[in-house]
């Protein structure tokens, strides 16, 4: 989730290299070697196909069709600087345009690769977002309001029919629309429409569709490949100038927490709410062709289909989802070191509702130690490295 969710070593001693990557010049912060040899902060897993393709010929950035952004709330920080890397090296879309597949907070990080001055874009986003503050007895109409500024402050209207004729990189936004109560803005009646939503889900994942409608909206000439296989049950609306940013708003919209997006333009009437009610983290089969790479940075090896899946712990995605995927995470290790010893979450809002200026500078700090992410993920592929490192998903 964007915003919010319901539910609450040994040291590594980084020195700095100088790589170059496609004509672009890096500062690298690696770490010296270890017992075993280099101790890298990423760990690289990947799905049967994938790790197949990867362990004989390394990574060829022409093979990744797809990149996916999961709905991680606060998480999305530690992959500020793997994406200013990638979008900074464009080794991305060279060949083909590449599908960004956005739910909540990947949503949020997708809609600036498609902008005008993307790096810009996105730095602006991270310091917006980093900076927001809650008030005690904030309800989901101010709450909706505060994310709705940090939104305007990246992305200008005037951009967005640039961003829909960008030739490398094709967008999907993830939502779900409410039905019965669960579409309703009424807390108690939403409160029991979620809770209901959540016993049904528990007894199978289909019955989820009762409550919610997954609709995904997309730029591209046609609808993404996803959105039409047989599993991905939903519609798909084309992205326009009018209704674009209502849509990367409700992708974060939390039920309870943030008010509903009504009546999306385009799209059939109703409340919009967070994509990540289907699409948690990764609940689609997003290859394109047999020999594509999908590409997934997480903050944890841990992957959950969708958000009322997060108590089940049996839950995962089906394998088949999983076979062209290589998914890119910190090591535990590594987010040892992170102020509070973890990644930023939606916890951190309410821990320091008194002291915001704490968690601002633990989050600016996180998003710094996490800055050599790309650029480490670059070097690894230009090297060669990751045929070794690899491991299975």
């Amino acid at each position: 989730m964007l915003f919010m969710c319901f539910t609450n070593s040994s040291c590594l001693i980084p020195r700095l290299m100088s790589v170059n990557v496609h004509g672009i010049k890096f500062r690298l912060q690696a770490f010296q070697p270890g017992i075993n040899g280099f101790m890298s902060s990423l760990r690289y897993r990947a799905g049967k196909k994938a790790y197949e393709i990867i362990r004989r010929e390394g990574l060829d950035f022409d093979r990744i069709g797809t990149f996916v952004g999961p709905a991680v709330g606060p998480r999305w920080l530690t992959a500020s600087g793997f994406d200013l890397a990638l979008l900074d090296a464009g080794v991305l879309g060279r060949s083909k345009p590449v599908l960004l597949a956005g739910s909540s907070a990947g949503a949020w990080r997708f809609a600036a690769w498609l902008q005008p001055e993307p790096i810009k874009s996105y730095k602006n986003l991270v310091e917006n977002y980093s900076s927001i503050v809650y008030r005690r007895g904030d309800g989901p109409s101010e709450i909706l309001e505060s994310i709705k500024q940090v939104l305007n402050e990246y992305i200008e209207d005037d951009a967005i029919p640039f961003a829909l004729t960008n030739k490398k990189y094709r967008l999907s936004i993830a939502t779900a629309r409410g039905k019965t109560l669960a579409g309703s803005e009424v807390h108690w009646i939403q409160k029991i429409g979620l809770y209901s939503a959540f016993l049904c889900n528990a007894i199978n994942r289909n019955l989820l569709h009762r409550f919610f409608e997954r609709v995904v909206f997309y730029y591209s000439p046609l609808p993404p490949k996803f959105c039409l296989n047989k599993d991905f049950r939903g519609r798909a609306i084309p992205l326009s100038p009018i209704n674009f940013k209502n849509a990367v708003l409700a992708s974060g919209a939390i039920p309870l927490v943030v008010a509903g997006v009504r009546d999306i333009y385009g799209a059939p009437n109703g409340v919009y709410r967070d994509g990540g009610i289907f699409d948690y983290h990764l609940n689609q089969d997003y290859s394109i062709k047999e020999n594509d790479i999908v590409l997934l940075f997480h903050h944890q090896e841990k992957l959950i289909p969708g958000w009322l899946d997060k108590r089940l712990k049996k839950r995962r995605p089906p394998d088949n989802y999983l076979d062209h995927v290589l998914m890119v995470h910190p090591s535990p290790e590594f987010i040892q070191r992170l102020p509070g010893g973890k990644v930023p979450d939606r916890d951190d809002f309410t821990s320091f509702m008194d002291d915001p200026g704490t968690r601002i500078r633990n989050w600016r700090k996180a998003v710094s130690m996490c800055s050599h992410f790309g650029e480490e993920f670059l070097e690894t592929v230009k090297s060669g490295q990751v045929r070794d490192l690899v491991e299975k998903l």
